[in-house]
């Protein structure tokens, strides 16, 4: 059964997207269209019942339903940049226009000098302004206005649909469209990333669970529950269970808690539950085996996830995410590698937070100290901040006033 990709955007877009699409034959397309951006997380939730995957046509509806945390399954947008706007350079120097003096919305001020370098073409009077997460078509607008009246220029090229109905009242506008040859390499990576997903989260895991007197615990398939899967007795008396990979990932928050551990450890004293995750049913299983023994070794109470090519993720009882003190001793310290791979960050990033942790001390890291160090949006800083407390390895110890008006922000030591 072929994939369902929503295609969100204007109605005018959306119909151009899905029939270039629809000619590809990789998906079934579903448009769903808005009559402003600001719909587009209310059209995105709607479509979550509907779609295996999503395609915006543009990055301002992707920036705006990832700035408001709805994208649960693959998403891409289609770039406006290089070809695109080649295009309607070209178009507009066609018809006689000064594509020296122009102002651009939405893309990145490098790629559109890039574009227009290699197109031979001066760039001293172009104004470019970037997309950034608050922008609205209002801000849109009197950018172009301001730059056409300050700063002379004679087009206005936007990438959102609400400015241009306005700016072409005002001023000679034009609105980017995604290129023939952008939205079919984009819907084919799409469609490609999502099968990938959906493959590797129907993997068959197998877990142990390893209790004392775990045959009179009647509590056990209540815990085990959560990941959705079946319960069965080895002949050692310990437990099997067996689920899905995609099923444990969200169970654990992408392996970095267990719920029921806590719990198991209270009635049972000790408590070890071990996951392989193969590439058949034997090799899941002999993963899960190695798991269990390593849970053994790391203490008490303690999970570990074991994966080919020796790569294990240990989990300790009250880790859970939660910031507490146990989550500040691993027996078994991961790599940079792996520990990038279990937080979702790139090593060098890892090695860039570890520096401002070190430089810091003891006074602990803000967003704002992360934003400032990484060259990031804040709110992309608190998401980091966030992961390396999913995972174990930032506690917050409290808040501290930085001298601007609001909530203080949290202070996070960071353990790396």
């Amino acid at each position: 059964m072929p994939l369902t990709v929503g295609v969100i955007g204007p109605e005018d877009l959306v119909q151009k997207v899905v029939a270039v699409g629809d000619r590809a034959g990789s998906a079934r397309l579903l448009p769903l269209p808005y009559r402003h951006e600001a719909e587009t997380v209310a059209v995105v939730r709607d479509a979550r019942s509907r779609a295996d995957a999503l395609l915006f046509t543009g990055v301002v509806p992707y920036a705006l339903a990832d700035g408001a945390g709805v994208l649960d399954r693959p998403a891409m947008y289609v770039p406006y940049n290089g070809a695109t706007l080649l295009r309607a350079l070209v178009e507009l120097l066609r018809l006689g226009h000064d594509v020296s003096r122009v102002s651009i919305d939405t893309l990145r001020r490098e790629e559109v000098l890039e574009t227009m370098a290699e197109a031979k073409l001066p760039t001293d009077r172009v104004r470019v302004l970037p997309y950034r997460p608050g922008l609205t078509s209002e801000d849109v607008v009197d950018f172009h206005l301001d730059a056409r009246d300050t700063r002379k220029t004679r087009v206005a090229i936007t990438c959102l649909g609400s400015a241009f109905h306005v700016l072409e009242q005002h001023t000679h506008a034009v609105r980017l469209a995604p290129s023939r040859h952008s939205i079919l390499a984009t819907l084919q990576a799409l469609v490609l990333d999502t099968a990938g997903r959906h493959s590797g989260d129907a993997q068959v895991v197998l877990g142990i669970v390893d209790l004392p007197g775990a045959a009179g615990d009647d509590r056990l398939p209540e815990d085990i529950r959560v990941l959705g899967g079946s319960l069965a007795e080895l002949p050692d008396g310990r437990r099997l269970v067996v689920t899905t990979r995609g099923v444990l990932q969200t169970a654990t928050e992408q392996f970095t808690r267990i719920p029921f551990l806590d719990g198991l450890a209270a009635r049972h004293g000790t408590a070890h539950v071990g996951f392989g995750l193969g590439r058949t049913a034997a090799e899941a299983e002999a993963l899960a085996r190695r798991a269990v023994n390593r849970a053994r070794a790391a203490g008490p109470a303690a999970a570990v996830v074991s994966m080919v090519d020796d790569v294990d993720i240990v989990i300790g009882a009250g880790s859970a995410g939660a910031g507490g003190p146990e989550a500040e001793s691993a027996v078994f310290p991961e790599s940079p590698a792996l520990l990038a791979r279990r937080v979702g960050l790139h090593p060098q990033t890892l090695d860039r937070l570890r520096e401002l942790a070190a430089k810091d001390g003891d006074a602990g890291v803000t967003a704002h100290h992360v934003a400032e160090h990484l060259s990031v949006q804040q709110r992309t800083a608190r998401r980091i901040l966030k992961r390396l407390e999913r995972a174990g390895v930032a506690v917050p110890t409290g808040s501290r006033q930085e001298g601007q008006t609001g909530r203080p922000p949290i202070v996070y030591r960071v353990l790396l």
